[in-house]
């Protein structure tokens, strides 16, 4: 298990795109020290912030969090890494495998055009989570976000495929979404707005956009066998997909093939 230990908060945003098992394992602590993560015109290297300790292994630890830490697990391809703390924005944008936990907070975009893999925040994570940064087609791209905590405004906006799961959300999750599947146990106002395709599930939402329908409570296999997938993840998730639910059918002002499933209890 190699080791990155921060050694104070750091004097401007650090960019670790760069920084993990792949890209560590081949070089010597002197040469791993030697990499630029600074943002400014200071020129920081990792040696500057961090105690390195490395051993060519699969797995990545960084002991001490902070928001300033940009970039973590962004384009992972393989191995893992273990944030001790917070992070700051686009945690495992762009990953394509592998596993990156966080046991603090993560800030905005949080899997960003992540391909693969599974990214766990214990904490909150920041607006869009799982969502589309500017510019970009689609959020979330088949890999698995949860988030234990609470999640910002927008999460999963314009997500194109995969899973995010957390324990609630603010407005407008699942906004312009493309496809996929997004389970909480509560959202904010105008869950699905602008969906096209995919699925919620919630406990509980905020104010239902009236473009979409009720059509009914459903007993479905798709409905059983979503409870089964989601029952390794959380127990809590899996029950409420099991339960009795309401069927919205929208986003009709766009392709309206989407659903949004809420508790009936």
């Amino acid at each position: 298990m190699s080791t990155l230990t921060l050694r104070q908060e750091p004097p401007e945003r650090l960019d670790l795109l760069n920084i993990n098992p792949l890209s560590l394992s081949g070089l010597s602590e002197a040469e791993a020290a030697k990499l630029p993560v600074g943002t400014s015109r200071r020129g920081l290297t990792l040696g500057d912030c961090f105690t390195i300790t490395l051993d060519g292994s699969e797995t990545l630890v960084i002991e001490g969090g902070s928001s300033r830490l940009d970039r973590v697990g962004a384009s992972l391809d393989g191995g893992s890494i273990r944030v001790v703390g917070d992070v700051g924005q686009r945690l495992g944008a762009g990953m394509r495998s592998g596993t990156v936990t966080v046991t603090g907070a993560a800030g905005p975009f949080a899997g960003s055009g992540a391909t693969g893999g599974t990214i766990t925040v214990e904490g909150d994570a920041g607006d869009h989570a799982g969502g589309a940064v500017y510019g970009a087609k689609a959020g979330l791209d088949g890999a698995t976000l949860i988030v234990r905590g609470t999640a910002g405004d927008h999460l999963g906006d314009r997500m194109r495929r995969g899973l995010i799961l957390v324990g609630s959300a603010g407005a407008h999750a699942g906004a312009r979404m493309i496809a996929g599947t997004i389970a909480a146990i509560s959202l904010g106002d105008h869950p699905g707005f602008g969906m096209r395709r995919g699925t919620i599930l919630a406990g509980t939402t905020g104010t239902v956009t009236p473009s979409f329908v009720e059509t009914g409570t459903h007993d479905l296999v798709f409905l059983r066998l979503l409870a089964r997938s989601l029952r390794p993840l959380s127990a809590e998730h899996a029950d409420l997909a099991a339960g009795a639910l309401k069927r919205y059918s929208g986003d009709l002002a766009t392709l309206g093939k989407g659903e949004l499933w809420v508790s009936a209890a």
